[in-house]
């Protein structure tokens, strides 16, 4: 009866450590090693509007669009392999000025990866990128915003900083929310020195592509102006 009553308490300190983990591996503000930035303290009205995933053949150019007919200049964070399966993609997004960043080569969790297979994602996806003639800083966002001890370590390494995120509605609401709900919380939500994460690359995306310019028109409306994720850390910087 002892062995199972011990055994359960393991299983049960088990549990409860691994949970801890899973959740720390979650957070938008903190990580073991190096520089993460996921908002900045600021009086300026600047927000970052940042994208993730692609590019894709279907929906990259709908996205260019809308921030060319805004005048908005955003953030994308790409995949190094859809990068290169659609480079015209991706050329389109460094060619109207958008900044980029680096997010893993395959969009896996990188939660369990080995140092190797970490900077391997890095090197190669950083090389696809480039290969464009994009010459602006790459910062790196994980897949999914996780990380634990080898991507924050890796990343520390290579003195690159963590881009994570404060306002993200598609997941506080659901990415299918209707459009109007979607913008409204980011309209409500959203303060000086935030940075906002949507997605819009995908069929599942509709949504987001339709609030998109509610968003936009909705911030400005609240007398915020759009700047990359380089110019806001250069905002905090400056201070």
């Amino acid at each position: 009866m002892k062995r199972i009553v011990l055994a359960a308490a393991c299983l049960i300190v088990v549990a409860t450590v691994l949970q801890a983990l899973f959740d720390y591996s979650r957070l938008r503000d903190r990580q073991l090693f190096g520089h993460l930035v996921h908002r900045i303290d600021t009086d300026r009205p600047v927000v970052a509007l940042t994208l993730d995933d692609g590019p894709t053949r279907r929906f990259t150019a709908p996205l260019l669009d809308i921030l060319d007919k805004a005048g908005v200049t955003a953030t994308f964070f790409l995949t190094g392999r859809e990068v290169t399966a659609f480079p015209e993609g991706a050329q389109a997004v460094v060619d109207a000025g958008h900044e980029v960043g680096n997010h893993s080569w395959n969009h896996r969790r990188m939660v369990a990866m080995t140092p190797w297979e970490v900077r391997r994602q890095l090197r190669e996806t950083d090389a696809a990128i480039r290969a464009l003639g994009y010459e602006g800083p790459l910062h790196f966002r994980p897949p999914y915003g996780r990380k634990l001890v080898v991507l924050p370590w890796v990343l520390a390494r290579q003195d690159r900083t963590t881009i994570m995120w404060s306002v993200e509605p598609e997941t506080d609401l659901a990415f299918d929310a209707p459009p109007q709900d979607l913008a409204a919380h980011v309209i409500e939500t959203t303060q000086a020195g935030d940075i906002i994460l949507l997605h819009g690359m995908y069929s599942g995306n509709d949504s987001s592509r339709a609030a998109l310019p509610l968003i936009i028109a909705g911030l400005r409306a609240r007398g915020f102006d759009f700047v990359t994720v380089s110019e806001l850390i250069a905002l905090e910087a400056a201070r």
